[in-house]
């Protein structure tokens, strides 16, 4: 089932709860969509947002759509390569665009964009390991 609207997805504490929330929805089985809104916490010594927070914000969109993609099943982060490209700022609306290139029984490979009004701020790609819950 597609969601046609973003639905906020950190309901209960946790950390991107505590670092002001993530709003996601799925556009198909291989394409989603997140966004995230840049708060005064989010900004580093120089006024921009901190790229710690662009990488978080990548990890838990990305994840999230990984999660989706695999059926709902657990999946952990194997690696991360973000490139930053432009800065963003106080007020800034980001939206992520997720594409899962590809999927096995046991990975999945994730391609990521970051944009601020249809100019891009950040790109990663990623691999995701589907893991049994303990």
């Amino acid at each position: 089932m597609v969601n046609k609207d973003f639905e906020q997805i950190s309901k209960v504490s946790g950390f991107m709860h505590h670092n002001g929330g993530l709003m996601f929805k799925e556009l198909s089985e291989n394409e989603y969509e997140f966004k995230a809104t840049i708060k005064e916490f989010h900004l580093n010594k120089r006024e921009i947002t901190h790229g710690g927070f662009i990488c978080s914000l990548i990890d838990a969109g990305a994840g999230t759509a990984v999660h989706k993609a695999s059926n709902n099943q657990s999946c952990v982060t194997i690696s991360l390569d973000v490139k930053f490209i432009a800065p963003s700022r106080l007020g800034d609306e980001i939206l992520g665009k997720v594409n899962i290139l590809k999927k096995t029984k046991s990975m999945l490979f994730v391609n990521c964009n970051l944009y601020i009004n249809k100019n891009i701020i950040a790109s990663a790609t990623g691999v995701w390991k589907v893991v049994k819950k303990i």
